[in-house]
């Protein structure tokens, strides 16, 4: 279960141990250490903060999120686009609603990185929504590509929508773990069912059997 937050002008689901939130046995699933469904309302956002040592990654679902940073980059990322901020040895941005009307929905994933100390960076990169449609379309990974953000570790992540009826299969490598995240929908799982906004860490699973109860959409993130 979620920790849910609501502050006003932001409502947050929180995945694992998180300002306020904190419960000693959820404060990572591998290298992951935060997944926040984040909901900001029309002109609000994150003023000028610092990070290091974090891979930070924003999947934008709803609206438009405005950055800036102390490297100079500026920029606003849309539905269809992909974010990925790697702190490094240190780096201070601010994160905004670019709206001052409407909601602005996202998911900020963390990660800890390969290697410690490097030089931060920043990108956005873009996909086609209709080649996630009854397909794992990687939007993030350590290789990285035109259409594919590149982080600094060894994980994929990816995007989904799988049409009610239809069927995916996923298969995890020994020593490998899946996060697991329905953007809305209804997914069954090798037998277990998972509604909107509902998460999974699963390991040991050698294969996984992804159907659509209805249409669905959803995140599957491969990790070491």
């Amino acid at each position: 279960m979620r920790y849910l937050v609501d502050l006003g002008w932001l409502r947050s689901g929180l995945s694992f141990s998180f300002g306020e939130y904190f419960d000693p046995e959820n404060t990572a699933f591998g290298v992951m250490r935060v997944c926040n469904d984040d909901l900001v309302a029309g002109g609000k956002g994150f003023g000028p903060h610092p990070h290091s040592d974090m891979e930070i990654v924003t999947v934008v679902l709803r609206g438009q999120v405005k950055h800036e940073d102390n490297l100079g980059n500026a920029e606003v990322t849309k539905e269809g686009q992909v974010q990925r901020m790697s702190a490094g040895s240190g780096i201070i941005h601010a994160e905004y609603n670019a709206s001052e009307s409407e909601e602005l929905q996202f998911l900020q994933l963390w990660f800890m990185p390969r290697a410690r100390g490097g030089a931060p960076s920043y990108e956005t990169s873009s996909y086609e929504p209709s080649q996630m449609v009854n397909h794992l379309l990687p939007v993030v990974s350590h290789t990285g590509s035109e259409q594919v953000a590149s982080i600094n570790q060894d994980l994929t992540i990816y995007l989904s929508r799988l049409e009610r009826g239809n069927e995916l299969s996923f298969h995890q490598e020994a020593g490998r773990r899946v996060f697991l995240f329905v953007i809305e929908g209804e997914l069954e799982v090798s037998g277990h069912v998972m509604e909107t906004r509902d998460t999974a860490r699963i390991q040991n699973e050698p294969h996984l059997q992804l159907a659509a109860k209805e249409d669905t959409k959803y995140m599957l993130i491969d990790l070491p």
